[in-house]
């Protein structure tokens, strides 16, 4: 579970960016994060991995053994350990290019191994096995050995999938993950992370209400660093007007656009 309690931040000027967020996400739930440029969508998820520091408030996570951490006061190297247990899906992927597959899959619980293991031994057997079998889940296995440069786009967002599962986590926050991809392999992504939330809550920032209410448990609605929806997924146009304003046409002109070239 993670608790998210009246996240408040500013800037010096004393304009406010977060103003009071609360919401939370229980084990079981695909919680997507809407609202249009600049509503403070991508600092919330910041603060949910301890990449920003509130002004105040609280982010409670529960940790593999179910004790909770308030990641906005602990310590530094509290941190580290609780993150080791954040799974985290970029938009741009966050992948060493020059590796193959498999071993980005491994890099993901490099923060889990001693500092000499990690310069001078490396990962067992029997670790490379449990990597390969999340490219399986993501149905990328034979493409264990392929440098992930030579990957395409779609394919490398599965590699980050299999890397955060690979890491065990007890979270899994995913940051724009679809935004790069095909409608065609957007589809495939969110079908692959929905799943994941069986095992630990699952929360995301995203810019297609299509995908949210079709694959997303419950939606969140941000604007203007205020939480102005928390519910059904399912968005009605009048609350989408509410959420998006003048920006609601661009996204539906994206949503249904037909791309030049899908990536596979």
């Amino acid at each position: 579970m993670i608790e998210v309690k009246n996240l408040t931040k500013s800037l010096p000027n004393g304009r406010m960016l977060l103003d009071g967020i609360s919401f939370k996400v229980k084990k079981g739930e695909f919680v997507g994060i809407l609202g249009p440029s600049g509503a403070g969508k991508t600092l919330t998820l910041r603060c949910l991995n301890g990449l920003l520091k509130p002004d105040k408030g609280e982010v409670i996570i529960q940790d593999e053994n179910g004790k909770g951490h308030d990641i906005c006061k602990i310590n530094k190297r509290e941190l580290r350990r609780v993150r080791q247990r954040i799974g985290v899906i970029f938009q741009g992927y966050h992948l060493v290019k020059r590796l193959s597959a498999l071993e980005n899959v491994m890099i993901g619980r490099l923060g889990q191994i001693s500092t000499a293991r990690s310069l001078f031994y490396g990962f067992t057997d029997g670790e490379a096995a449990e990597a390969l079998l999340a490219l399986e889940k993501v149905k990328i296995g034979h493409l264990a050995e392929i440098k992930t440069g030579n990957l395409s786009g779609g394919e490398m967002q599965r590699v980050a999938i299999a890397r955060a599962i690979f890491q065990l986590p007890t979270l899994l926050i995913a940051d724009e993950p679809i935004s790069n991809l095909d409608p065609s392999n957007a589809k495939i992504i969110m079908k692959m992370i929905k799943p994941l939330s069986a095992t630990m809550p699952v929360v995301g920032v995203f810019h297609q209400p299509e995908m949210t209410a079709k694959y997303c448990t419950r939606v969140i609605a941000i604007k203007d660093g205020k939480v102005i929806y928390d519910g059904d997924p399912k968005l009605s146009n009048d609350m989408l007007v509410e959420i998006y304003g003048e920006e609601l046409s661009l996204i539906e002109q994206q949503e249904h656009a037909v791309p030049a070239m899908l990536i596979n």
